[in-house]
């Protein structure tokens, strides 16, 4: 019995002793939040009262708010009232304009119409790729840049305003009448059917609505024969949560868990299950995911993967793991703040990226050895440590850097753009978009425009050269092998005919898909890329291998011991 009572005496003492320690760490606590809230309330009136100009009380605490901010996560934010506009169009795809992708143009310094959006006020008026935008309502554009542009061309819904434009096709000015009016980027771009019954749906974001159109194209899909689907999630850098479980729910039974919210408070703590039966849940179906598949993506991907309902195809996923919810401000401000991890149905979070006290990230790419195993419903092995890895890797072909140059016009030439802009004045009409493609005569064409335009580029091969060049003359080596040298950088100088003939295959993807932007708009683009995807071909081959398709799913056997 006193053995008993010393043991109890002991607990309660040790209980005692830990509740004063947390209370103590708790004052602490509270106690520095107060001093730095005092400091800081403190500093910022000294400021106001002795600095020798004017504080800008917006701009001084709006950047010591952001500054705060910066040092948690890239994704808690600080939006005033003035930029409450742009967490909108983040959350929901929409926003009040003409519906145009615009650029600024390297070559000729001003700001041209890229891509009209199909159905939107833009393409109602008449503007077309090319066009250069000289005013708005009398508010000269010349010498602008995107933003200044882009901020004259939203406003409120149906109000109007006078846009001038020039457009180098007919050398003519024009003056059109637009009014704008809400405008939402599609989430599903595109979407059909491939060979032997197989659908394929383009879901590039988790906006408000978008499970309500992707239940339309299953539903149509279905009715055009489909039965099996390949899912492309590829550079769907996420969205809303809630889109993501409605959208995994048609594919799973109901009261099935999707996936869990876990935070420090009680209200961020949340679970979502499938609510309504599904639509399909037997179909086969492949996810295709890349590096720019994040947050709702990878959610919707690995949801499906750890229950085994699709076989997940490509490469890693991007990693994000965090959940944001917004929270209303006085005077009309909002803070978007991250207040949860989630979890996805075999308990594994993907969450791939840490954070330095600066707010900067850093790939969190965790050895073998440290990540944790998590199992599927079949019980199939899976893995924390960042992102979704694919059950079947996929790589796509790498970009050749003149690839990159030559869309990206970084050597202040526009010979895509400039390119496109005449085919298209010079072709009324083309092909459908699974059926064009250039023709040899006129990728000819294009690379006489691209060395007529003086194009040059910055190669690797050069650059590393250069970079060894100077290891070995500080070594010491260079005289005893200059002559090698001098022919390796003869061997290496540009020669962009050749660079253009040995990337041609690639390079005319990029040109037919801005081509027939101009035409088809993005359902176009995305078609006409199908024909050269090697990891949609991929997908198709193993959706027309169902025995191999089922292997890769098929139940794990436990090994009893």
């Amino acid at each position: 019995m006193f053995m008993i009572d010393r043991f109890l005496f002991l607990f309660v003492a040790f209980v005692l002793s830990s509740s004063g320690i947390h209370a103590q760490a708790d004052k602490d606590h509270h106690f520095k939040v107060a001093k730095n809230l005092d400091v800081f309330n403190i500093i910022y009136k000294q400021l106001d009262l002795m600095y020798v100009d004017t504080l800008n009380a917006d701009q001084t605490v709006g950047n010591g708010i952001r500054m705060m901010l910066r040092s948690l996560d890239p994704y808690t934010e600080y939006y005033s009232e003035k930029d409450l506009k742009d967490l909108k169009f983040m959350t929901t795809g929409k926003y009040a304009g003409i519906g145009a992708l615009i650029k600024y143009h390297q070559l000729g310094k001003e700001v041209v119409i890229d891509e009209p959006y199909e159905g939107n006020p833009a393409v109602e008026a008449g503007l077309k790729k090319g066009d250069v935008i000289l005013a708005i309502d009398n508010v000269s554009c010349k010498g602008k840049d995107v933003s200044f542009v882009s901020s004259h061309l939203r406003g409120d819904p149906g109000t109007s305003f006078v846009i001038q434009v020039f457009r180098p096709s007919t050398n003519k000015k024009m003056k059109m009448k637009i009014t704008r009016r809400i405008i939402q980027n599609p989430a599903i771009p595109f979407y059909g059917m491939r060979e032997n019954h197989i659908g394929y749906i383009n879901l590039q974001s988790f906006t408000d609505g978008c499970s309500k159109d992707m239940r339309r194209a299953i539903v149509d899909l279905q009715r055009q024969g489909m039965k099996s689907l390949i899912l492309d999630l590829r550079g769907n850098g996420g969205g809303s949560e809630q889109e993501s479980v409605d959208i995994v729910n048609m594919f799973v039974p109901k009261g099935t868990m999707i996936v869990e919210n876990r935070g420090k408070i009680k209200r961020a703590n949340m679970e979502f299950r499938a609510k309504v039966e599904p639509i399909d849940s037997l179909m086969p179906i492949v996810v295709l995911v890349n590096n720019g598949t994040a947050s709702a993506g990878e959610i919707t991907s690995g949801a499906l993967q750890d229950l085994d309902r699709a076989v997940v195809m490509g490469t890693r996923t991007y990693g994000k793991g965090l959940v944001q919810m917004t929270v209303n401000l006085p005077y009309n401000e909002t803070l978007k703040l991250t207040t949860a991890k989630y979890y996805i149905p075999s308990g594994r979070c993907i969450q791939a990226v840490k954070y330095n006290r600066d707010g900067s990230a850093v790939a969190n790419e965790l050895v073998d050895s440290l990540k944790q195993t998590f199992y599927t419903l079949n019980g199939r092995k899976v893995y924390d440590g960042g992102g979704i890895m694919p059950d079947v890797k996929v790589e796509n072909d790498s970009v050749p850097s003149i690839i990159y140059y030559l869309i990206s016009g970084r050597d202040s030439t526009e010979v895509i753009f400039d390119y496109v802009s005449e085919y298209v004045k010079s072709h009324p009409t083309i092909a459908k978009p699974g059926d064009f493609e250039l023709s040899d005569a006129d990728y000819e064409a294009f690379k006489k425009h691209v060395v007529g335009k003086g194009f040059t580029y910055g190669r690797d091969s050069e650059k590393y050269l250069q970079e060894l060049l100077k290891l070995v003359k500080f070594e010491g080596y260079y005289e005893d092998t200059k002559e090698d040298f001098e022919h390796l950088q003869q061997k290496l100088s540009h020669n962009i005919e050749k660079d253009l003939e040995y990337n041609k295959s690639m390079i005319k993807q990029v040109l037919e898909s801005d081509i027939i932007t101009a035409y088809y708009y993005q359902r176009g683009a995305v078609e006409n890329s199908l024909k050269s995807d090697k990891q949609v071909q991929a997908a198709v081959d193993l959706l027309n291998d169902l025995e191999r398709y089922h292997s890769i799913l098929r139940p794990v056997k436990k090994v009893e011991k």
